[in-house]
């Protein structure tokens, strides 16, 4: 019984923390710990009830020794009232046997009591502990639950910010097609001024122009030849 207790009492009084640090799953770990925790502390609680037991038997028998002896001390006294030495000698021969028995039960019972007294405690002491020790587990329970929101929102925030670096290339690109567009609507409102017509005496008088330029050319590789 006191190894018994000693044991739990070693896992109870461990510092959860400390036992959790090299688990993937805190929570699965800790709800495990405190179901061993709690049969370890029936398996104790059985056995105080079974000191318990013990010493209310013995403090049963030793009632009824007192009992006896009393009764045999009793016959006794009727026996010498009556004048019979004989018996009330065999009626104290009979208490002293009881008297006996009862010294020996004495100190058995005091002794399973004070065995009794201190599992008790102890075993009080031990589901104090063990409640400490729920109380710790839902404590590490909301951390782990909270550490796991916070770690879950990290990867929501990475994948936002990726998503922020996206629509900046994005509106990069919106820029350049815009830009593009700018100067088509700009090409366009320069070109857009002139009817076709315009359009047309443009373009000749453009290749009046190239054409005068290439009969001068002509004329100085004509003379170039010549000389």
């Amino acid at each position: 019984m006191a190894s018994l207790f000693k044991r739990i009492s070693d896992v109870l009084t461990a510092n959860l923390n400390d036992l959790v640090d090299r688990v993937e799953d805190p929570e699965r770990m800790v709800k495990q710990l405190i179901r061993e925790m709690e049969e370890n502390v029936n398996s104790a609680r059985e056995g105080v009830i079974d000191a318990l037991a013990s010493e209310k038997q013995l403090a049963k028998e030793l009632d009824s020794q007192r009992r006896q002896a009393e009764d045999w001390y009793n016959r006794a006294r009727r026996a010498l009232e009556t004048g019979n030495e004989a018996l009330a000698r065999e009626a104290l021969a009979r208490k002293k046997e009881h008297d006996d028995v009862v010294a020996g039960l004495q100190a058995s019972w005091e002794s399973s009591r004070r065995t009794s007294e201190r599992l008790k405690a102890q075993l009080r002491a031990l589901e104090t502990k063990l409640e400490e020790a729920r109380l710790k587990k839902s404590s590490l329970v909301a951390r782990q639950r909270a550490a796991q929101a916070r770690e879950q929102m990290d990867r929501v925030t990475d994948r936002f910010q990726t998503g922020l670096d996206l629509n900046n290339s994005f509106g990069r690109m919106a820029d350049k097609v815009g830009e593009m567009e700018a100067r088509m609507e700009a090409r366009a409102e320069v070109y857009g001024d002139y009817s076709p017509v315009e359009r047309e005496f443009l373009k000749m008088e453009v290749d009046v122009e190239v054409e005068a330029e290439l009969a001068v050319l002509k004329k100085e590789i004509h003379k170039e030849q010549s000389a």
